[in-house]
């Protein structure tokens, strides 16, 4: 980033001249030569003078950059300096092309130095420049909710505002409680549930995001600061107010929520902890879950989900209850029920079809599992829908 050209950030390096002074400042002699040089953006070099020297823009958005034991201080010229013997010293064009005014005593001499690319950084930008959002939801989800999973090629952030939301992401699972969020990376399979008797209402947004720096976001648990909650705020209010500026006003809070999380991801944020031996059962556990979401409508037991995931049934239900709290039965049990109210929204099956294509052994089995977890039985599930 370019520096103020001021006295104090200066006087490492030379003095600024009173640009109110007559000539600017520059000394006038037949002792002194004075010339106007041209500099391009293709050609950058450093120079080096064996005398103090006078600077002074002439055309174009000049910038001075200085070298002293490797580290680069690059001033925005816009005032009349005098430069110290022996400086390195180099003059870049802000955009193409630039012109500066030089003089030097007769004795001096002016080295040309090596030459270099473009320096990065001097213009400010955007270091983390954030994509299209395609989906953002808030929504409250009754007790039993089951997310059975997916992965996409987008990033996707979930924020729980209230309750608390399992997800389990590669086959790693973690508790979301209030005012927590995770993000999952592109292709990061990922799924999610809450307790029998526990709501959740949380935001998700899916969007693309890409940076020039290491974004260290999968597999971490953020606790928002207060600072931080009141983007999300902002994105839910712009929810609301749904103008024609709703969406640019949600885009820019997103990306103050996002700079703010990856400022600090190296300090409170918490890590999920992943070892070698953690990781293969995760791996185990990723496999299971996508087999039952494909045989969703297979007769499933955990002995038959054991058998194609290859490991023992005693050891499958060891691994769900440590990392999802939740037994493989169980869980076989919520995604048939979930499946239950999609194909009872498509309603093109009735109650009966809809056990038989579930395998369930009866339509009183089905309906008497579907009360338990949901609280209502299918027909009142059918009405409910039918009047929203």
């Amino acid at each position: 980033m370019i520096e103020n050209l001021n006295k104090q950030t200066f006087a490492p390096f030379g003095k600024i001249l009173r640009d109110s002074l007559p000539n600017r400042g520059f000394p006038k002699g037949d002792e002194w030569i004075e010339a106007v040089h041209y500099f391009n953006a293709g050609e950058l070099y450093f120079q080096r003078t064996t005398h103090a020297m006078y600077l002074d823009f002439e055309l174009g958005m000049t910038v001075l950059v200085i070298r002293r034991d490797d580290t680069l201080t690059s001033f925005y010229l816009d005032k009349p300096v005098c430069l110290n013997a022996g400086t390195d010293f180099a003059i870049v064009p802000y955009q193409s092309e630039c012109s500066v005014r030089m003089s030097l005593p007769r004795e001096a001499s002016l080295e040309r130095l090596d030459s270099f690319s473009a320096i990065e950084n001097l213009k400010i930008g955007d270091r983390l420049r954030l994509g299209e959002i395609y989906t953002l939801f808030y929504r409250e989800e009754e007790s039993g909710f089951l997310f059975k999973g997916e992965k996409h090629s987008m990033y996707e952030l979930t924020y729980v505002d209230r309750g608390q939301l399992h997800c389990v992401v590669d086959g790693n699972g973690s508790t979301l409680r209030q005012g927590q969020l995770m993000v999952f990376t592109p292709n990061q399979w990922h799924m999610q549930y809450t307790d029998l008797n526990v709501t959740a209402r949380f935001l998700t947004i899916a969007f693309d995001m890409e940076s020039d720096l290491p974004m260290n976001l999968s597999d971490r648990v953020f606790d928002l600061s207060s600072a931080e909650a009141v983007f999300l705020k902002q994105i839910l209010s712009e929810i609301d107010t749904n103008d024609v500026f709703s969406g640019d006003f949600i885009r820019s809070n997103l990306k103050l929520l996002l700079l703010s999380v990856l400022r600090d991801v190296s300090g409170r944020k918490k890590r999920l902890k992943t070892p070698v031996s953690l990781r293969n059962e995760n791996q185990i556990v990723s496999r299971t879950l996508q087999y039952i979401a494909d045989h969703v409508y297979d007769k499933l037991s955990v002995e038959t989900v054991a058998k194609e995931t290859g490991v023992s049934t005693s050891h499958l239900t060891a691994l769900f209850q440590r990392q999802l709290a939740i037994s493989p039965g169980e869980y076989i049990r919520r995604v048939k029920l979930e499946e239950s109210k999609c194909l009872i929204r498509e309603g093109r099956l009735n109650f009966s079809q809809i056990a038989a294509k579930l395998n369930y052994s009866t339509i009183h089995h089905f309906s008497r599992q579907f009360k338990d977890n949901f609280g209502i039985s299918p027909s009142e599930y059918a009405k409910s829908i039918q009047t929203e």
